[in-house]
C-alpha cells in the first residue's frame, strides 16, 4: 500500500515538474504578446492622438493593468517634472522594474527598448516607424518561439511522466 502511494507521489511530482516547465515556456510567449500590445497602444497614441512619447505614457496608462499601469504613470509623471533626464533613460528605468517579474530574456527586453534609440526625433512618423520596427521584431521572435515550443511543451510533459515512471521502476 505504501509502495503504491509512494509511486503515485513520485509520478505526480515528476509529471507536475514537466507541466511547470511547459508553463514556463508558454509564459515567455504571453509576455511577448503583452509587450507587443504595449507598443501597439503607444503607436496608436502617436498616430491618432498626435502625442509625443512621454505624453503617450500618461495617456496609455488608463488602458493598462498593473504593473504596467503604475510604470506608465511614473514615466509620465517623471517626464512632466522635466528633471533633465531623457525619455529613454526614464522609460528603461521604470520598465526595468516591471520586467524583473516577467519571464523574458535579455534579447526580448532589448527588442522592446529598440524604439528608444530613435525616441529623440521630433517627427512623429519617425517615432512611429521605430515603434513598429520593435513590434515587428517582437512578433518575429514570438512566431519562432511558438513553432519551437509546440514540440518542447509536449516533450517536457512526456519526459516528466517518463522520468517519474523510471524513478518508480528504480525505487521499487
Amino acid at each position: 500500500m505504501l509502495r503504491t502511494l509512494g509511486g503515485c507521489m513520485i509520478f505526480t511530482g515528476c509529471l507536475g515538474l514537466g507541466i511547470w516547465y511547459r508553463f514556463q515556456l508558454e509564459g515567455r510567449i504571453k509576455a511577448l504578446r503583452v509587450l507587443q500590445n504595449l507598443l501597439e497602444l503607444m503607436a496608436g497614441e502617436v498616430r491618432y492622438g498626435r502625442a509625443t512619447l512621454p505624453e503617450c505614457c500618461g495617456h496609455a496608462a488608463r488602458y493598462l493593468k498593473p504593473p504596467f499601469e503604475g510604470a506608465f504613470l511614473k514615466i509620465g509623471g517623471r517626464m512632466a517634472e522635466n528633471a533633465g533626464i531623457s525619455f529613454g533613460e526614464v522609460f528603461r528605468e521604470e520598465m526595468g522594474e516591471v520586467f524583473r517579474t516577467l519571464p523574458l530574456k535579455e534579447e526580448d527586453r532589448e527588442a522592446f527598448f529598440r524604439f528608444l534609440s530613435q525616441a529623440g526625433f521630433a517627427d512623429g512618423q519617425m517615432q512611429l516607424r521605430a515603434i513598429e520596427q520593435s513590434m515587428e521584431f517582437l512578433h518575429g521572435t514570438q512566431e519562432r518561439l511558438e513553432k519551437e515550443n509546440e514540440e518542447k511543451c509536449r516533450m517536457a510533459v512526456g519526459l516528466g511522466a517518463m522520468g517519474g515512471l523510471l524513478l518508480i521502476l528504480v525505487f521499487l
